[in-house]
């Protein structure tokens, strides 16, 4: 279970990745007077599904269905002869599985290099219930405005990196994340 946070685009990565892809191939191809759009979505998401993604090496659509996809440029298809019907799906499933394990085997690659890229500088402050925490503003704010809440909130609940505060005056809560947190060090001094 994954917990997600508004403005904190990082949660959903694979989202976000998806929608970087496909809305700029869509606003290339609408007509900008007519608002034509969604004419074109099934030829992106074709194209989104048929293409070899850098991750996997593969494209969903072989990893969905185990072999290439048949374009309308592509020669027909050789058939192939098998003795037994059940003979294709053993193939198949042989096929799928190998695309399969090599595609599970590169994406937890890719994403341990991620990780590693993103963790290389990057301070991870844990905090506890109990906790008086400041939270970041979103939205717009002027230059000379503050970045957070001059409103302390306490933390309720933690789900690192996810946590869930409270304003003790109003007890109205929300998730925010690890991101958009500071801590309050004024107790610590008196």
């Amino acid at each position: 279970h994954i917990y997600s946070t508004p403005y904190h685009p990082q949660t959903n990565g694979m989202v976000e990745r998806f929608n970087a892809t496909f809305i700029p191939q869509i606003s290339k191809l609408q007509d900008t007077e007519d608002n034509n759009w969604d004419e074109y979505l099934q030829a992106v998401v074709f194209a989104y599904n048929t293409g070899i993604h850098k991750t996997t090496k593969y494209s969903p659509y072989q990893l969905l269905y185990g072999r290439l996809p048949r374009l309308p440029f592509n020669a027909r298809p050789t058939y192939y002869s098998f003795a037994k019907p059940n003979d294709y799906f053993e193939q198949l499933r042989k096929t799928l599985r190998i695309y399969h394990q090599a595609a599970r085997h590169r994406m937890i690659l890719q994403n341990e290099n991620n990780i590693n890229r993103y963790n290389r500088n990057r301070f991870d402050p844990k905090y506890k219930v109990g906790d008086k925490v400041l939270i970041r503003i979103h939205g717009n704010r002027g230059k000379l405005e503050p970045k957070f809440s001059p409103i302390p909130k306490v933390i309720t609940q933690v789900h690192h990196p996810i946590y869930e505060v409270q304003d003790e005056e109003s007890h109205i809560s929300s998730n925010v994340n690890v991101a958009d947190v500071r801590p309050i060090l004024i107790d610590q001094y008196l």
